[in-house]
């Protein structure tokens, strides 16, 4: 079982990836273990999928990280995240 994540940093920038153990690498980005989302900590889990399969899994990161995947999330995000009242 593969997990499809999306992370949103400090900043509000949003990180996308994979993994079988989602608890330890959630961990791993606040820690600053990994280099690409050192400097966004912290970072909080707002959205992931369970995928069976790699192929299917990197498939699905891939259309996430892509234009349209982008436009997914964007149109998306405030069902994950909710955002404070003026």
């Amino acid at each position: 079982m593969y997990f499809i994540y999306i992370i949103q940093g400090k900043n509000d920038q949003l990180y996308k990836g994979i993994t079988t153990n989602l608890t330890n690498r959630i961990q791993d980005h606040n820690a600053g273990r990994t280099r690409s989302t050192k400097a966004g900590r912290p970072w909080k889990l707002i959205y992931f999928e369970k995928i069976k399969g790699y192929s299917n899994a990197r498939l699905r990161e891939k259309y996430l990280k892509s234009a349209a995947g982008r436009r997914w999330i964007e149109k998306n995000i405030h069902l994950w995240v909710p955002r404070p009242i003026d």
